[in-house]
C-alpha cells in the first residue's frame, strides 16, 4: 500500500458528522422517499391518470433532458438529476445505493472522508454530457432526442467504483473466500456487464455510466499527480458552513493572531520571585524617594510580600 493511502487510512462510522458516505446515502434517499409519497398523492386523487401526471408536473422538473432547447429552460437539473430515481421500481434506487455504500465505505477508508462527494459530483458531471452528446449527435439516438432524460446516481456511483479501484486495485474483499477477491476483477465484472448492456436498452443511460467511470479514473490519476480536482468543492462546503458559524476563524488565520492579538486580557501575568533581600530594596527605595517611586513589579512584590507576611 502506497504512502499516500496509508497516510489516509481513517476509522469511520454511519453515523459520524460529516460523513460524505451518509450525507449522500440521506439525500437520494429522502429524495426517492419525498417523489414516491407525491405520486402516491397524484395516484389517490387522479387515479391510474395520476402517475402520467406526476411524471408531467413534478419528475421531469428534476430529471436532465437531452434536448439542449429544453435543458436551457431547467439548468437546474444538472444537479438534481443525480439525486433522482425511477420511483416505478425500488431495484433502481436500491442497486444504486448498496453499489455507493460498498465502493464509498472502501474509498473513504483509503483516501478520507473528503474525496467522496467530489468523485460522485464529477462522475454525474461527466455522465450527464456524455448523455446529452450522444443523444445529439448519435443518428439512431437523436429519434428519442424529445423524451429521452436522464437521472439517477449511476454515473456517480461509477465513478467511486472506478476511482476506488484505481486508488487500491489490489484491496481485497469477502476475505473469506481463499484470502479474498481483488476490488478490480469486481470492478471489471461490473464495467463488462454494464458495456453489454448497452444495445439491451437505455443505450444513452449506459454511455453515461462509462463517461462516469473515465471521470473517476481521471480524478484519481490527477490525484496521484498532486492535482485535486475536489478541492474547490469541500473550499465552498466549508465556506457555506462557515456562514452559520459566525466564531470560527477565518481560513488562514492562525489562533495566535485570533485568540492572543486581539485579547483584552493578558494570557499570563508575569510573577516575580520574592526573596526577603528585595523586599529590603524596595523598602529603602520607599524611605528614600517616596512610594510614588515604585514601579508596578514593585507595588505587585510588595502587596504580595505583606499577604504573605513577609513584611
Amino acid at each position: 500500500m502506497s504512502y499516500y493511502q496509508q497516510r489516509n487510512r481513517s476509522r469511520f462510522s454511519i453515523g459520524q458528522d460529516g460523513n460524505s458516505l451518509t450525507l449522500l446515502l440521506a439525500i437520494n434517499l429522502s429524495v426517492f422517499a419525498i417523489l414516491a409519497f407525491i405520486k402516491v398523492v397524484y395516484y389517490f386523487s387522479f387515479g391510474d391518470q395520476g402517475v402520467s401526471l406526476f411524471h408531467e408536473q413534478i419528475f421531469r422538473w428534476f430529471t436532465l433532458p437531452a434536448d439542449l432547447n429544453v435543458f436551457i429552460t431547467r439548468p437546474w437539473t444538472l444537479l438534481t438529476h443525480m439525486f433522482v430515481h425511477d420511483t416505478t421500481s425500488i431495484w433502481h434506487i436500491l442497486g444504486n445505493m448498496i453499489w455507493l455504500w460498498a465502493f464509498g465505505y472502501i474509498l473513504q477508508d483509503l483516501a478520507g472522508n473528503s474525496k467522496l462527494f467530489p468523485l460522485y459530483f464529477y462522475g454525474a458531471m461527466g455522465g450527464a454530457a456524455a448523455y446529452m452528446l450522444a443523444f445529439n449527435l448519435i443518428g439512431p439516438l437523436k429519434v428519442d432526442l424529445a423524451n429521452a432524460q436522464a437521472f439517477g446516481a449511476s454515473a456517480g456511483v461509477m465513478a467511486i467504483a472506478i476511482g476506488t479501484t484505481a486508488l487500491a486495485p489490489n484491496y481485497r474483499i469477502f476475505q473469506m473466500l481463499n484470502g479474498g477477491i481483488p476490488l478490480w476483477v469486481i470492478t471489471i465484472i461490473y464495467l463488462v456487464i454494464d458495456l453489454a448492456s448497452i444495445t439491451n436498452g437505455n443505450p444513452g443511460g449506459h454511455i453515461a455510466h462509462l463517461a462516469g467511470a473515465g471521470m473517476g479514473y481521471a480524478f484519481i490519476l490527477a490525484l496521484q499527480r498532486g492535482h485535486d480536482w475536489g478541492a474547490w468543492i469541500n473550499n465552498f462546503f466549508d465556506w457555506v458552513n462557515n456562514l452559520f458559524n459566525p466564531d470560527k476563524p477565518r481560513k488562514g488565520t492562525s489562533p495566535k493572531t485570533t485568540l492572543y492579538y486581539n485579547s483584552k486580557v493578558p494570557p499570563y501575568r508575569k510573577a516575580n520571585v520574592i526573596t526577603q533581600q528585595r523586599i529590603d530594596e524596595i523598602l529603602d527605595k520607599i524611605s528614600q524617594k517616596g512610594y510614588h517611586s515604585l514601579t508596578e513589579d514593585e507595588k505587585e512584590m510588595l502587596k504580595r510580600a505583606s499577604q504573605e507576611d513577609m513584611l
